[in-house]
This record gives structure tokens, C-alpha cells and sequence, in this order.
């Protein structure tokens, strides 16, 4: 278990974020930017931002949401609906260098609090804009979340399978890839403030993030005029490229993108002969006859359980996976090693979190404090930026 108060300091240490972010897009960008060691100020309405009341699943009455991605936080209340918790905001705005948001436009200019009012009394402020479809356009006003920028994307057109209709995917593609761009958009303009002194706007969308996050199938359609196709597990352009269940009803990932791997899956399967077959001489003949060749390896597969193909694959050095589950997944004990750290929370106990990705040789990216309770530093924060304390911390 670490000891989130001895953490070295990051590479943005230093670096005051104001959060007034919820849901996962905007808390997930401050996440990143407080593991790398900024110090993020999270301010929530009384009643506690969205998350906090999805995925109740801890004793303590916790989110699963709200405690994935609120660690490395100060947590802060302000009802911004009262002149006091917007003079307290004001007072912030003034003293960070970063502020995040994911309202929908035009929410803190009606406020009083956007970009062009903010920069007046700060001009070396980065604001960034986290929204669903942009500060301008058509769609600006419309409202947003996850699986409706996987639809209005095209993403989820390419999930699923004949019978099946288009599926979002299984994890929050259109939440995840959009903080990331956040993050690398602060990174930039912070280095741009180094050389200028003054702050910028950043904005990304969540459909255009999501959009980009689609590459190269764009080209596919620029070129030929045509949507990929939904196959399953299977590849609109490579072959062999499916899931082959085994004996023992497990099933593995084996992909095939040049002739190595091909050649390699045919020794492992014992059907060294099908390279001589014309049907399959090629990429593109294998993906024309892919019905065929899938129930041929579907076949070799099924003849053998799981343990049997982990040794066959791994010494032929095919490009494979098993399937796994998540107590397959989080009881590897690389994945223990690498990403999974417990730290104590006052009120949950122990609690496991993943870890950023990211390794720093020098300034390591660090767990350093636990999900703030609700205004658990309202005090202190508003001692040290100089605003009023709301009635109900007095």
C-alpha cells in the first residue's frame, strides 16, 4: 500500500488546475495532469458532482466512478447558483494556471465566468472547454454523453455483427480518447505560456475526438466511398483475424497480418499444407475465402483445451491472446506489477486503482492523495486562495 504523502514530485509539480469537471471526460483529463503532479482543485455543487451517484457500490455509500477518477484531487463545494460561490470561484480563476470545464457551452459565460472575462484578471489562465460537439456549430447546444458520440460518430456503425446491429463498445470510447487530447492540448499551451507568458483557450469535442479516434478507417472510406464492415471479431481487410474457441470452451484472439504469423498459426495448428493452398495463397485470397479458412482453424482449435494452445502458440511465436475475463485480467500478476496500487481511503478502507500508463524516469507519475470526500478541503483551500468559506463550512 503506498504512502500517498511521500510521492516524489512530478513534472507538474507546481501547476494549480482548477476542476470543475464531471462524469468521466473532464475528471479523467484532471486526472492525468494531478498524477503527473499538478495540484488540482476540484469544485462539486452541495450535492456532489454527477458521478458520485452512479456505481454506488462500496459500504460506505461511494461511486465506482466517482473513485476512479477523482484520486490526486482536493475536493472543494461551491454553489455557483450564489453570489458568494461565484466571487470564490473569481478568486480561484485568478490564482491557477489551468482551468477545466465540461459544462455545455455557453454555461460559464452565462455565469459570468468564461474564458474572455476570467483571462482579465489572469491573462496567463489556460482554460480548457471539454464539450460535446464544440463551442460553435450546429450541435453545440445539444447535450451529450458516451454512447450518444459512439452513434453520431460512426463508431458504434463499425461494433457489432451482421445479426447483431451496430453496439457501442464495451468500454467508454467516446468518454476516454477526448481527455487524452485535453491533456495534450494543456501540455501544449503550457509551453507555449513559457515562451509568451499568456494563456490560451483549448477545446476539444468529444465527437471530433472520437471521430479522429477512428483511424485509419477514414481512408478506407475516403477511398473506396463505403462504411468497413461489421464483422464481429473478424478484420474488414486482413485475414486469418477472428476468435477460435477451444476444447474446453475458452477462447483465443489469433491475428495473422503478414505471411510470419500466418505461417507461424499454420505450424502451431499442425496444417503446415494450407499454405499450399491457392484458396489461401494470399491476403487477398484468404480474405475472399474467409468463411472457409475461419472453419478450418475454428476446427484445428476446438480439438485441443486452452492449456494445450497457450504452450503450441507461445513456442511457434503466434500473434495471440487468450480471451480474458477480469479476474483473469486483474489477478496477472504483470498487470498487479505495472498498473494496479492500493492506497487507504478514509471511508472505503484499502482501495485498488490503476495507474496512469505513462513512466517518467525522473519525475514518475504518482498516487499521491485519495479521492476527496465531499468539500473535504473546502476550508483549506478557501485559507490559502484568500475567498470567503461557504456558510456551511463555518
Amino acid at each position: 500500500m503506498s504512502d500517498f504523502k511521500s510521492s516524489p514530485s512530478g513534472v507538474l509539480h507546481g501547476i494549480r488546475i482548477l476542476d470543475l469537471t464531471q462524469m468521466v471526460a473532464g475528471p479523467l483529463c484532471t486526472l492525468l495532469l494531478g498524477d503527473m503532479g499538478a495540484d488540482v482543485i476540484k469544485v462539486e455543487p452541495p450535492e456532489g458532482e454527477s458521478a458520485r451517484h452512479i456505481g454506488v457500490n462500496r459500504p460506505g455509500g461511494e461511486s465506482d466512478y466517482y473513485l476512479s477518477m477523482n484520486r490526486n484531487k482536493r475536493g472543494v463545494v461551491l454553489d455557483l447558483k450564489t453570489a458568494d460561490g461565484i466571487a470564490a470561484l473569481k478568486a480561484l480563476a485568478a490564482q491557477v494556471d489551468v482551468l477545466v470545464e465540461n459544462f455545455r457551452p455557453g454555461t460559464m459565460e452565462r455565469l459570468g465566468l468564461g474564458f474572455e472575462m476570467l483571462r482579465q484578471t489572469n491573462p496567463g489562465l489556460i482554460y480548457c472547454g471539454l464539450s460535446g460537439f464544440g463551442s460553435d456549430g450546429a450541435y453545440r447546444d445539444r447535450p451529450a454523453l458516451d454512447p450518444v458520440i459512439q452513434a453520431m460518430s460512426g463508431l458504434m456503425q463499425l461494433t457489432g455483427t451482421p445479426d447483431s446491429g451496430p453496439l457501442k463498445t464495451g468500454l467508454l470510447m467516446s468518454d476516454f480518447v477526448p481527455p487524452l487530447f485535453g491533456a495534450i492540448g494543456i501540455l501544449g499551451a503550457l509551453r507555449a505560456r513559457e515562451q509568451t507568458g499568456i494563456g490560451q483557450r483549448v477545446e476539444v469535442s468529444m465527437l471530433d475526438a472520437t471521430v479522429f479516434s477512428m483511424v485509419p478507417r477514414e481512408q478506407f472510406y475516403f477511398s473506396t466511398g463505403r462504411t468497413p464492415e461489421r464483422l464481429g471479431n473478424a478484420h474488414f481487410q486482413l485475414a486469418p483475424w477472428n476468435t477460435y474457441a477451444t476444447q474446453d470452451e475458452r477462447y483465443v484472439m489469433v491475428v495473422a497480418h503478414n505471411d510470419k504469423y500466418w505461417l507461424n498459426l499454420l505450424a502451431a495448428i499442425g496444417r503446415e499444407e494450407l499454405a499450399q493452398d491457392a484458396r489461401f495463397a494470399t491476403n487477398a485470397d484468404r480474405l475472399k475465402n474467409r468463411d472457409v479458412l475461419d472453419g478450418l482453424i475454428a476446427e484445428s482449435i476446438a480439438r485441443h483445451p486452452l492449456d494445450t494452445w497457450l504452450r503450441l502458440l507461445v513456442e511457434a511465436d503466434v500473434l495471440f491472446s487468450v480471451v480474458r475475463d477480469f479476474p483473469d485480467v486483474f489477478s496477472d500478476a504483470e498487470i498487479r506489477r505495472t498498473l494496479i496500487e492500493s492506497i487507504e481511503h478514509p471511508s472505503v478502507g484499502e482501495l485498488e486503482l490503476l495507474r496512469t500508463p505513462i513512466r517518467l524516469e525522473t519525475h514518475p507519475v504518482s498516487i499521491r492523495r485519495p479521492p476527496p470526500r465531499l468539500g473535504e478541503h473546502t476550508a483549506e483551500v478557501a485559507a490559502e486562495y484568500g475567498f470567503t468559506l461557504p456558510e456551511t463550512f463555518q
